[in-house]
């Protein structure tokens, strides 16, 4: 699968995500759209969700619901878009939405494969289901690389190994139909050794011959997990961030 037709799987899931086009991201001119999740949005997604935007580097696109739409509309036609995901000016956005009870909530940046490293691990590396993390759950050791609340979900893995002993684990996540989220973890005593990046390129690789799309996200203040992305092969390819209730958002932070 090449790096076109990537990236047009990544903006057709982003369009069924957010109820746009796909190209609604190629437009010169923001864009704004009801918000709604379609049937093969991510499955961790989870409503209400008032508004959503996303860039991939030509606009943003918002979908946004009908009491919040003069707001963004407002908002997005203040700002270069670049600067509508920077706190200066989302400040303005959170004043503007606190008397309705909404406050801007999760940000991130999104990573799709360019061309993936090839690095070798130093240790033995086995590729992994979904059958061989029933072990794993409720260790924080491998919490970012798979999900105990959404277990279903986490399809498949490559492991490295100093023995017997698990020392790294880079997983996957089925979270929609056609790309599958990377998460990795590697045990303190073994970090700074280019593990994390060979087995981050290792799956990315697996999941690509299986016919999906690997994507992998941080926050923008993860530079060590950015780091890592860059080094596999990933490239930045969107950025987004979400306005939710604020009682879920001050529920995060008690």
């Amino acid at each position: 699968m090449d790096k076109t037709k990537i990236l047009k799987v990544a903006m057709e899931q982003s369009a069924e995500d957010l109820g746009c086009l796909a190209s609604d991201f190629l437009k010169d001119e923001n864009v704004i759209v009801p918000f709604k999740l379609g049937r093969s949005a991510r499955k961790y997604l989870k409503l209400p969700i008032p508004a959503n935007l996303v860039s991939y580097g030509s606009n943003v696109v918002a979908g946004v619901t009908p009491e919040v739409e003069d707001i963004v509309r407002e908002y997005i036609g203040k700002f270069e878009y670049y600067h509508l995901f920077e706190t200066p000016n989302m400040n303005w956005l959170t004043e503007r939405l606190a008397p309705l009870g909404y406050k801007c909530c999760f940000m991130a940046e999104y990573f799709l494969p360019g061309e993936l490293s090839e690095i070798k691990c130093p240790y033995t590396t086995r590729v992994l289901t979904h059958a061989d993390f029933e072990p794993l759950y409720g260790k924080p050791s491998w919490s970012n690389a798979i999900c105990e609340s959404r277990k279903e979900l986490d399809v498949l893995g490559v492991g490295a190994y100093d023995g017997d002993r698990l020392i790294g684990l880079a997983a996957c996540s089925a979270d929609c139909d056609s790309m599958w989220q990377i998460g990795v973890d590697v045990l303190p005593e073994y970090r700074k050794q280019g593990l994390a990046s060979s087995l981050t390129s290792t799956l990315a690789k697996e999941i690509l011959k299986r016919g999906k799309v690997p994507f992998y996200c941080c926050a923008w203040s993860n530079i060590r997990s950015a780091r890592n992305a860059i080094r596999s092969g990933f490239v930045p390819s969107w950025v987004e961030f979400t306005i939710k209730p604020s009682d879920i958002v001050d529920g995060m932070n008690s």
